[in-house]
C-alpha cells in the first residue's frame, strides 16, 4: 500500500508541477532522473504527506465500506434481524435490535458476553439476536449444531445453555450435549434434531450474510444501519443504541 501511495504522490507532484502536461511525449532519461530526484527530495523533506495520504485513503475506504454495509443491511433486513431460526434474548418487542454473530470458541465472544448481559440488565427495551456463526473449526461446528437443536427443543432455556457453553473453557459437541442434557434435554431427541437440514441451511445463511457484510471475525454486530466489527465494549454498544433512539442512526 505504501508503494502505491508513493507512486500516487509522484504522479500528483508531477502533475502539479506541470511536468506531465503532455503525457504523450516521452521524457528523456536525464529529465526523468531529474524529476524523480526532485520528488524524492521533496517527500524526504515532507514525509507527513504520505501519512496524510494514508489517512485519507483509509477514511475513503471506511466510508465506502460503510455505504456498502448499509445497502446490504437494507436489502437483507429480514434475514439479519428477523430470521425464524435465530434466538432472541431480552425484549422480543424491543425498540432497538442488536444482532451478534458469534462463535462458541471465540475468546473475544466469551468476554463480550458480559457486554450483552449488562445491556440486557440495564435496558429492558433491547432485543438481542444471536446469530450462530461457527467459523473456528469442527469443535465449533459441533457445538453450534447442538445449540441449534437445543433451541428448538427447549427455547425457554436457551439463554442459560448459551451462557454456560460460551462461558466454558472449550466448546465442542460432547460438552454442548452434556450441558443440554443437564438442563433437561433428551439426548436422543437432541441428536435427532442435529440432523435437521434446516440447521445447515441457517449456518449457510449466516455465512452468506457475513460475506455480504464484510464480517471476517467474531464477535461482529449489526445495529441499525451499521455493521460493527469486534468486541468494541459495552459503552460503544450503548452509545450506538442511544443514537438509534435519538436520531435513527448509530452516528448522530
Amino acid at each position: 500500500m505504501l508503494h502505491g501511495l508513493i507512486k500516487t504522490s509522484l504522479l500528483a507532484l508531477a502533475l502539479s508541477s506541470g511536468w506531465m502536461l503532455a503525457p504523450a511525449v516521452a521524457l528523456e532519461a536525464s529529465e526523468k532522473s531529474e524529476i524523480e530526484t526532485v520528488i524524492r527530495d521533496y517527500l524526504l523533506s515532507n514525509p507527513e504527506i504520505l501519512e496524510e495520504m494514508q489517512m485519507a485513503l483509509q477514511a475513503k475506504q471506511e466510508a465506502e465500506a460503510a455505504s456498502r454495509s448499509k445497502a446490504v443491511i437494507s436489502e437483507n433486513s429480514k434475514a439479519i434481524f428477523d430470521a425464524p431460526g435465530d434466538v432472541v434474548l431480552g425484549n422480543p418487542d424491543g425498540d432497538v435490535t442488536v444482532v451478534e454473530f458469534f462463535d462458541y470458541n471465540c475468546g473475544y465472544c466469551k468476554a463480550a458476553m458480559a457486554d450483552m448481559d449488562s445491556i440486557l440488565e440495564e435496558d429492558k427495551n433491547v432485543r438481542f439476536v444471536l446469530k450462530e456463526f461457527p467459523i473456528l473449526g469442527p469443535d465449533s461446528m459441533g457445538a453450534h449444531m447442538v445449540a441449534m437443536s437445543f433451541r428448538e427443543l427447549m427455547p425457554e432455556k436457551y439463554g442459560e445453555f448459551h451462557r454456560q457453553l460460551l462461558g466454558g473453557e472449550r466448546a465442542n459437541e460432547d460438552v454442548a450435549v452434556h450441558i443440554a442434557t443437564a438442563l433437561g434435554a433428551d439426548e436422543s431427541a437432541l441428536r435427532a434434531g442435529m440432523q435437521d437440514p434446516a440447521i445447515k441451511d441457517d449456518i449457510r445463511e449466516a455465512y452468506r450474510l457475513s460475506d455480504a457484510l464484510g464480517i471476517r471475525g467474531t464477535p461482529s454486530y449489526v445495529i441499525g444501519d451499521e455493521t460493527v466489527f469486534g468486541a468494541v465494549g459495552v459503552e460503544t454498544l450503548e452509545e450506538k443504541i442511544a443514537n438509534l433512539r435519538r436520531c435513527d442512526s448509530t452516528v448522530c
